[in-house]
């Protein structure tokens, strides 16, 4: 976004300097990458002219540039004569985008060139250069030669995309007092032709329509801040869209109204209709894509590029004036199908104020008029300006709650009034409606973002040095989460919300979400894992020596690429050894029963069974588990599959486990006081013969779900017996309530016995 310093000052009274303006605007949020001060071309008189040996039309130039030397130019201007004051751009200045240089032409040194009309943007004629005045001083600027300001927008901030919306922030700032603009609307004229919406996307659509214009020249102010910031002035119906577009931020278009037949009609395109742009591009459009059209056909791509058809040229005598609110969705996905980015098409991607068709059409129409002549015989508007209703509700505490600083209530209100925030007082409470320019305010936390950057986020610190407050309670929802995995050894993992589709694939079978524009070729997906991610850092540190890892990461995957289909997971993943080599004890390596600790921790101790059935594609097929309680999955662990390793070429064996859905852990429960028995503990062994496949952690299930005293079971031998059967035998705890005899115990032994046998169609061992 560029601008000038005088067009701030259309809407900022302030004395302040450009530099001080740049400096206060980077530290509110606005970063000025450069201050541009242009060299004007100067008025200079010719003193001497004489023909350049060899040619037929150039001529060598002595002139006052109203330095105390002649300075020699080559000139080919037929109207070169001694005396003419004329513009001189010297060595520095750009002229229709080129900077001047000193130079060799011919063999004979010019110093600078000799400008026309057209070249200095000021007319169209290109006949010879300039004459100015005979009163003209020598050496003075010919042009507006004010500062440029050169800054990068954030997509979050489309009102400074316009110029008042800058010079609002300033004045928020204290740099100077904000100028109200004059809002007019133009009186309803009435006549044959109409505006119809035939799509939602499309609020509200107005027109002006003038007949009886002559194509001029813009006004010099308009025409040199135009060509200021970059922009090739040509013709004031033309000039006066950008210069809307820039100054307000609501872009415009201007047709050819004789080229326009019948109504005007915003509509979806028709699949595969075909347009052609005002650059002679032809684009195959899409249902998706929303296009201005009349009764022949399509005019315009709405809120991207006029078209070919209807354009204004020097000889338009009839011109409509459209200005409109377009769905930004819409706008974006159409630029970014075909590739054409504009200023209008910047705008309505970000969000325009959408309160300001009528206002933009009304200045436009009286600019045009004032330049080109002609008069309004019809005005038209289809659907309804948006009424801003946001409003927040907030209360002055909580910018102390957010920051631990606290900023006075009515320094707070200051600031937002000067922001242009409407404020309804109730008690404690405020009730905010922001400018509807500033789409990106919705809730209360984003009024103390902009308490934040106005108030200064240096006087932030020094009020945090100078007067310490607690602490904002930490918001992170998870951190309990993270703190157990943490006190387990685990180090936490923070990636990107991307993913590679190809090793998606491999890893799982749900739904791929892909990305449309990726930043490189392997993060093309909306994520809908975060195993991915972290075999990705397993892999990196094998490759550098570093086989040992235990780490996890809770974040976010997709399920879909609709608005809250998304969910938050646990991935933990163990590698390598358990810990280094030692003398004082024995190495392993990690195993599944690593990870599944780890997700036991996160149940708080709360009862489940595994299931070993249906293991996911990235699981070895005998190394896996899954956690349930009932027919809910909480969980899953295993070893990673062979297979997906050798892929993606890891030699490590990787442990795994994954909670898909943080929601689906139980909640911590409140830690029940111990109680002492006043009675010994009882140990009895068990065995049972069980098939071959089947998992013990059901026997202990089973087991300790038979008496509330049986406190604990430990499996503490395993053994194949041949013919698909294999023996289990465990330990269990039992902490009496009162005095046992022996045939209480027997009882209980008893029950465990017949429960187990009916519930895991297992056989008691008896040798």
């Amino acid at each position: 976004m560029k601008w000038t310093y005088d067009w701030l000052k259309d809407y900022i009274e302030t004395k302040v300097s450009a530099e001080q303006i740049a400096d206060t605007l980077t530290r509110t949020g606005l970063e000025v990458e450069d201050l541009i001060v242009p060299v004007s071309p100067i008025a200079a008189k010719i003193i001497e002219c004489k023909p350049m040996e060899g040619s037929d039309h150039l001529h060598v130039l002595q002139v006052d540039d109203g330095s105390s030397t002649l300075r020699q130019v080559v000139c080919g201007a037929p109207n070169a004569r001694v005396g003419l004051i004329s513009a001189l751009a010297t060595p520095g200045c750009i002229i229709e985008g080129h900077e001047i240089k000193s130079g060799k032409l011919r063999g004979v040194l010019s110093d600078g060139m000799m400008c026309s009309g057209r070249e200095l943007g000021i007319n169209d004629d290109h006949s010879g250069i300039i004459e100015l005045p005979e009163k003209t001083k020598i050496g003075t600027p010919v042009l507006n030669s004010e500062i440029v300001f050169d800054a990068g927008i954030t997509p979050n901030r489309p009102d400074y995309l316009a110029v008042r919306g800058i010079a609002r922030d300033l004045s928020a700032c204290g740099v100077g007092k904000y100028i109200t603009p004059k809002e007019e609307l133009l009186k309803p004229v009435s006549g044959k032709r109409k505006v119809n919406i035939n799509t939602d996307k499309c609020p509200v659509y107005q027109f002006c329509e003038i007949h009886g214009i002559t194509v001029n020249q813009s006004d010099l102010k308009v025409k040199s801040r135009l060509a200021a910031i970059g922009i090739n002035p040509k013709n004031s119906p033309v000039d006066t869209t950008n210069y809307i577009c820039y100054d307000m931020g609501q872009p415009m278009h201007c047709f050819d109204a004789d080229e326009i037949n019948g109504n005007i009609t915003v509509r979806m395109a028709n699949a595969g209709e075909e347009f052609e742009d005002l650059f002679g591009n032809k684009h195959t459009l899409k249902d998706t894509d929303m296009v201005i059209a009349d009764d022949t056909g399509i005019l315009a791509l709405a809120g991207v590029i006029g078209g070919a058809r209807g354009m204004t040229t020097e000889k338009t005598k009839n011109i409509i004036l459209e200005s409109a609110y377009f769905n930004p969705v819409s706008v974006r996905k159409t630029s970014k199908r075909l590739g054409i980015s504009t200023d209008s098409s910047y705008r309505y991607e970000r969000g325009i104020d959408p309160t300001i068709t009528g206002v933009a059409l009304a200045n436009a129409a009286r600019m045009i008029i004032s330049t080109c002549g002609g008069k309004i015989v019809c005005t038209g508007i289809a659907g309804k300006i948006p009424s801003e209703n946001r409003t927040i509700e907030y209360s002055p505490d909580l910018f102390l709650h957010k920051t631990g600083i606290d900023i006075p209530a009515d320094a707070q209100y200051e600031i937002l009034s000067k922001l242009g925030f409407n404020i309804v007082k109730r008690n404690n409470k405020w009730f905010i409606t922001p400018t509807p320019a500033r789409v990106n305010i919705e809730i209360a936390e984003n009024i103390v973002s902009e308490l934040i950057r106005i108030y200064g986020y240096d006087n932030i610190a020094k009020a945090a040095v100078h007067k310490p407050t607690d602490s904002a309670p930490h918001r992170d929802y998870y951190i309990n989460v993270k703190q157990e995995l943490a006190k387990r050894g685990l180090n936490e993992n923070k990636a990107y919300g991307f993913g590679d589709s190809k090793i998606e694939e491999l890893l799982s079978d749900k739904p791929i979400i892909k990305i449309a524009n990726p930043i490189i070729n392997n993060m093309d997906t909306a994520r809908n894992c975060l195993l991915e991610t972290l075999l990705g850092v397993v892999g990196e540190n094998e490759k550098r020596g570093f086989p040992d890892l235990n780490i996890f990461e809770l974040g976010t995957v997709f399920d879909g690429d609709m608005p809250g289909e998304q969910h938050t997971q646990i991935c933990i993943v163990r590698t390598g050894n358990t810990s280094p080599k030692h003398w004082q004890h024995r190495n392993r390596q990690t195993d599944i029963y690593d990870v599944k600790a780890d997700l036991v921790a996160l149940i708080h101790g709360q009862r489940f069974t595994v299931s070993t059935d249906t293991p996911p594609r990235w699981a070895h097929p005998f190394r896996y588990g899954a956690i349930m309680q009932g027919k809910k999955k909480i969980a899953e662990f295993g070893e990673l599959h062979p297979s997906v390793a050798h892929k993606l070429k890891i030699k490590t064996n990787v442990n795994i486990a994954i909670v898909d859905d943080v929601e689906n852990l139980p909640p911590a429960r409140k830690p029940k006081e111990p109680v002492i028995s006043d009675f010994q503990p009882i140990t009895r062994d068990f065995a049972f013969i069980v098939e071959a496949d089947f998992p013990a952690e059901k026997l202990v299930s089973v087991a300790m779900s038979t008496d509330a005293r049986i406190t604990d079971v430990v499996v503490f031998d395993a053994f194949d017996m041949g013919g698909e059967k294999k023996s289990i035998a465990f330990t269990i705890t039992i902490t009496p309530t009162e005095n046992m005899s022996d045939d209480d115990l027997q009882k209980l032994q008893n029950l465990v016995i017949a429960n187990i046998e009916k519930k895991c169609n297992a056989k008691i061992r008896d040798k």
